[in-house]
């Protein structure tokens, strides 16, 4: 049986999804299994985690998940970049957030370098959608992240998943709680307008899922 692993955050953890059965890393496995080729899931993934945080993680966790993964995913980045963010509504020098996203680069990288130590399996890492396409503030900043993000996959031969193009232009389709497209609206929202609805999570699961295959 192949085994598929899930690596991130609240995205990869199903927030937002009805249900598990809905978040993409369930879809995948379900659009993958068949009875010539069966294939499961494992998925280390909690909401609020940062680069640094899944790194610890996945480095304390049975490394059992990796070693007899085909594939496994990366999608991470996205709480590096809110926190921030949020340092610097709260009075830090903008430059915290370009000293965050080297910092997720680094943690990635060796995260990566970690999982090699261990797994022959294909890596994929995804970059980041933007929740917010009208204000040019995270425009800019998610770009930088996915700049990055490319920057480590092609250093160290990972696979991009250019999750950001899925969503492009589509993001009051596929976003949960989608107001405005703006950075506000999480202030004036009851649930943060950021994580994939089930449609969302059924848009990356389609289109990881041939990736993964």
């Amino acid at each position: 049986m192949l085994l598929y692993t899930a690596l991130g955050d609240s995205i990869t953890a199903g927030e937002a999804a009805t249900s598990w059965t809905k978040a993409y890393p369930s879809l995948v496995v379900s659009m993958l299994n068949t009875r010539s080729a069966p294939i499961t899931g494992q998925v280390l993934a909690e909401p609020g985690w940062t680069s640094r945080a899944l790194e610890n993680a996945v480095l304390a966790n049975s490394s059992v998940y990796l070693t007899e993964a085909r594939t496994i995913s990366i999608w991470v980045g996205g709480d590096d970049l809110a926190d921030a963010a949020l340092s610097v509504l709260r009075g830090a020098p903008r430059r915290v957030i370009q000293e965050s996203i080297v910092r997720y680069g680094k943690d990635v990288a060796r995260l990566i370098a970690a999982i090699r130590s261990v797994s022959k399996a294909c890596i994929i890492v995804c970059n980041q959608y933007n929740p917010f396409p009208n204000s040019p503030i995270a425009a800019q900043g998610i770009g930088a992240l996915n700049a990055a993000t490319a920057q480590v996959a092609a250093r160290m031969g990972a696979v991009l998943a250019p999750t950001a193009a899925w969503f492009e232009g589509r993001q009051a389709e596929l976003i949960y709680g989608y107001r405005r497209g703006r950075i506000e609206d999480v202030m004036t929202s009851p649930v943060a307008p950021v994580h994939p609805n089930n449609r969302g999570h059924l848009v990356i699961a389609r289109n990881l899922a041939p990736m993964i295959r």
